[in-house]
């Protein structure tokens, strides 16, 4: 299957599109946002305006695959997550008040 570069619908930011690229190039999404902020503060080109045009061109991802939670619903993946996970909460002990020798 031929890679296509597209914007990242898991891992979204802002539009997904540096992390579109990150996932085309097969790297962390953090390094790329790290390598814009980095060339935007020092003004090599015009990073910001790349962003917009990528943002603007490069199609969202629309294949059905799943996210990292396992599931497509991106706005609920929170809430699945930590239900499946939960366990029930420690009861606090009872403390004592006549006893402060801590202090």
């Amino acid at each position: 299957m031929k890679k296509k570069l597209t914007k990242s619908r898991s891992n979204v930011v802002f539009t997904g599109t540096l992390a579109g690229v990150a996932e085309y190039f097969a790297i962390d999404p953090t390094i790329v946002r790290i390598i814009f902020v980095f060339t935007t503060l020092v003004g090599i080109g015009s990073p910001v305006f790349l962003y917009i045009v990528m943002a603007i061109l490069i199609p969202t991802d629309r294949s059905p695959k799943n996210n990292d939670y396992g599931h497509n619903n991106k706005y609920n993946r929170n809430n699945d997550y930590r239900q499946k996970n939960s366990r029930p909460r420690k009861e606090a002990e009872k403390v004592n008040e006549d006893d402060w020798s801590d202090f």
